[in-house]
C-alpha cells in the first residue's frame, strides 16, 4: 500500500500570498519607494523646523528597527531600550570632546560600549522570562539615566554640550539638509541589515524562540545564546542611534533618556507590527510625526494622541502591517526527480490538483489489476 502513496499530494502549508493586496505589500519595490520619498522630501520642504522633525523621525526609525530585533524577532520584552541610546550618545560625546575627534571616529567606541552594556545586562538576566525580564530591563534603563545624572564625566544634570557635527572626507555635513541625508543613508543601511537578519538562520532561530522557547530548546537551539545575540544586536542599533542623536542636537542630558522614550519606541514596534521591518518603519513614522501634526491643539494633542493609539489597538491589534504568516517556498524536485509545479492562484493549487488526479489514476489501475488477478 505504501508504494502507491504519492508524497506530492500532501498539502503545502507555505507559498505565495494569493491576494493582490498581499502581493503588493510584499513587493520588494516598496523599500525603494520609501527611500525615494525620504530623499525627495528636502526638495519639497527644506526649512530648519521641517529638517529637524524629519531627522528626529529618521533616528526614531533606527531605534524602532533595533528594538524590533529584540521584541519583534526574539519576543523579549524590553522596557529600558533607551538606555542603549544613552550609552551610545554619552560615549560619542565624551570621546569626541575629550580627544577633539570628529564624531564619526567614535563609532568603534560606541559599538564597544553598547556591546559591553548588552553583555552586562543580558548575560545575567536573559534566563528570565516575560514580566521578570521586563522589570529588569526597566530598572536597567533607570540605572543608566541616574548614573549619567550623578557622574562628573557625563556632566551631571547639565549634560554634555558642544558635541561636534559630522564630517566625512573633509565635507562638513552639519547643515540640517546634509545631516538629514547622511542620517537617511545610515538608517536605510541599518534597517536593511535588520531585515536581512530577520531572514537569516539566526532570525529563524529568534522566531522559534519567540513562538515557543521550550520547543525551540528541545529542537537543539541554544536559546540563551540566541537571546543574547538578539540583545547585543539591538544594543548596537540603539548605540548608533544615540550617536546620531548626539550629533543632531550637539547636546545631551539625562532628561533626554527618560522611560517615556522607551515606551514610545516600544509603541512604534507594537503598533507597526512586531517582526515586520516595514510595519515597524511605518509605526515609527506615525509615532514620531503625529504629535507634531497635532501641535496646534496645545495640551489637547496628548489626549487626541492617546485616543488615536487606543483606537488603533482596538481596531488593529496585530499592528498596522503585521508580519506575514507564510514562508517563501522554493520549488524542488520530487521523488522521481521532476520539478514540482507551484501552481497558479493559490499556494500550489494546480500542482496539487494534477497530483491528485494522477494519484487516483494510479490507485484505480492498481485496484483493477488486483480484481483481475
Amino acid at each position: 500500500m505504501s508504494e502507491n502513496v504519492d508524497s506530492s499530494t500532501a498539502p503545502r502549508l507555505i507559498g505565495k500570498p494569493a491576494s493582490v493586496v498581499s502581493r503588493l505589500f510584499e513587493s520588494k519595490q516598496l523599500g525603494w519607494a520609501g527611500f525615494a520619498i525620504a530623499v525627495i522630501f528636502p526638495f519639497l520642504v527644506a526649512n530648519n523646523y521641517a529638517m529637524n522633525i524629519a531627522t528626529t523621525a529618521v533616528i526614531f526609525i533606527l531605534l524602532a528597527s533595533g528594538l524590533n530585533i529584540v521584541v519583534g524577532y526574539c519576543g523579549l520584552l524590553d522596557l529600558g531600550y533607551i538606555a542603549f541610546m544613552a550609552v551610545g550618545a554619552y560615549t560619542a560625546g565624551i570621546v569626541s570632546k575629550a580627544w577633539e575627534l570628529p564624531i564619526l571616529f567614535t563609532i568603534p567606541a560606541v559599538l564597544l560600549m553598547t556591546v559591553l552594556a548588552g553583555l552586562i545586562i543580558g548575560a545575567p538576566t536573559l534566563r528570565l522570562r516575560s514580566d521578570y525580564l521586563a522589570i529588569v530591563t526597566l530598572g536597567f534603563g533607570e540605572i543608566i539615566r541616574l548614573t549619567a545624572n550623578n557622574l562628573t564625566i557625563t556632566g551631571g544634570p547639565s549634560g554634555i554640550y558642544g558635541i561636534p557635527g559630522v564630517e566625512l572626507f573633509g565635507l562638513d555635513l552639519s547643515s540640517p539638509v546634509m545631516f538629514y541625508f547622511f542620517c537617511v543613508v545610515v538608517v536605510s543601511l541599518l534597517v536593511l541589515g535588520s531585515a536581512r537578519l530577520g531572514k537569516s538562520r539566526l532570525g529563524r532561530a529568534w522566531r522559534f524562540v519567540r513562538e515557543d522557547e521550550d520547543a525551540a530548546e528541545a529542537m537543539g537551539i541554544h536559546t540563551y545564546k540566541v537571546k543574547l545575540a538578539a540583545y547585543i544586536f539591538g544594543a548596537m542599533w540603539g548605540g548608533i542611534g544615540g550617536m546620531l542623536f548626539a550629533a543632531h542636537l550637539s547636546a545631551i542630558s539625562p532628561q533626554s533618556f527618560v522611560f517615556l522614550q522607551s515606551a514610545l519606541v516600544l509603541m512604534a514596534v507594537v503598533l507597526g507590527g512586531m517582526g515586520n521591518t516595514r510595519g515597524v518603519v511605518v509605526g515609527a513614522v506615525v509615532i514620531s510625526l503625529l504629535p507634531e501634526f497635532l501641535r496646534d491643539m496645545g495640551n489637547l494633542r496628548y489626549v487626541i494622541f492617546g485616543v488615536v493609539l487606543i483606537a488603533v489597538m482596538v481596531l488593529r491589534p496585530q499592528g498596522f502591517w503585521p508580519t506575514r504568516a507564510y514562508e517563501p517556498e522554493k520549488a524542488g524536485p520530487d521523488r522521481d526527480g521532476h520539478d514540482q509545479d507551484d501552481g497558479g492562484s493559490g499556494p500550489g493549487a494546480h500542482g496539487r490538483k494534477r497530483s491528485r488526479r494522477e494519484h487516483r489514476k494510479v490507485t484505480s489501475s492498481g485496484q483493477e489489476r488486483g480484481e483481475n488477478a
